[in-house]
């Protein structure tokens, strides 16, 4: 992407790429800056706000006393805000690390999605995720096992996008991936999640919440065999670091 010049607030664009680009309202936030080390994003993070509305979320994400932002919102009606150029680091996701990657922030695009966390994720809004993702992902080269969501790479401090939102989905558009059970060939839970992807110093409960919450959702008790089976294929099929450099 060229640098250019940011467009103002209010304006609208569309962005040239071979996937449906979506309409973009733009709103900067004063909230982000140069990407440290020369890092290029290799992570999509997926969040929801937690607020009343998707307006009240645009105001805290642009209040430079918050010092948070994302670089997109989506409020439930589908309409899309740009608050954050993919260039620059936008401050989305606070400590947390996904496989060697420790400075999220450097590496990812982060997506906020307009939700108080108790309802579903209206239809409008889903579309105009599947219609965004594509072109990010096409723009930097990431692969759908780097979608991830906020309680992935922080288990033991962040529970969002939830168990109402739609990962399958995703992975049936090519978005993100989801697990067809198999053998865990003897390895166990510990071994298993931190080849995903999930930090191995994060309490063994915290992470298997996250694994759920995302894959498994309303499943609860201790650890069953089902939920090894699942890790392992996606442990087998994505080892988290394989394809990308250190951090």
């Amino acid at each position: 992407m060229g640098s250019g010049p940011v467009p103002q607030r209010g304006a609208r664009v569309r962005w040239c790429v071979s996937t449906p680009s979506p309409d973009l309202i733009q709103h900067p936030s004063p909230n982000c800056g140069e990407r440290r080390g020369g890092a290029r994003p290799d992570l999509i993070v997926l969040h929801y706000t937690a607020m009343d509305s998707a307006e009240a979320a645009l105001a805290r994400l642009c209040d430079p006393q918050t010092e948070v932002s994302c670089h997109y919102l989506i409020a439930e009606d589908g309409r899309i805000w740009q608050l954050v150029t993919e260039e620059q680091r936008a401050w989305h996701a606070g400590a947390g690390q996904w496989g060697s990657v420790r400075d999220v922030n450097s590496r990812s695009i982060g997506i906020e999605l307009a939700n108080t966390s108790t309802h579903p994720f209206p239809e409008p809004q889903m579309a105009a995720l599947e219609v965004l993702m594509p072109g990010i992902m096409a723009r930097w080269a990431i692969p759908a096992h780097r979608v991830i969501g906020h309680s992935d790479m922080a288990p033991a401090r962040k529970c969002d996008p939830g168990p109402r939102f739609d990962w399958q989905r995703l992975a049936r558009q090519g978005l993100s991936v989801w697990p067809a059970p198999s053998e865990p060939d003897g390895k166990g839970f510990d071994a298993l999640s931190e080849r995903f992807g999930y930090a191995s110093d994060v309490p063994q409960d915290a992470r298997l919440i996250a694994f759920r919450t995302r894959f498994r959702p309303g499943v609860t008790g201790p650890l069953n065999p089902g939920d090894l089976a699942c890790l392992a294929d996606l442990a087998a099929r994505f080892p988290v670091d394989a394809d990308v450099p250190s951090a």
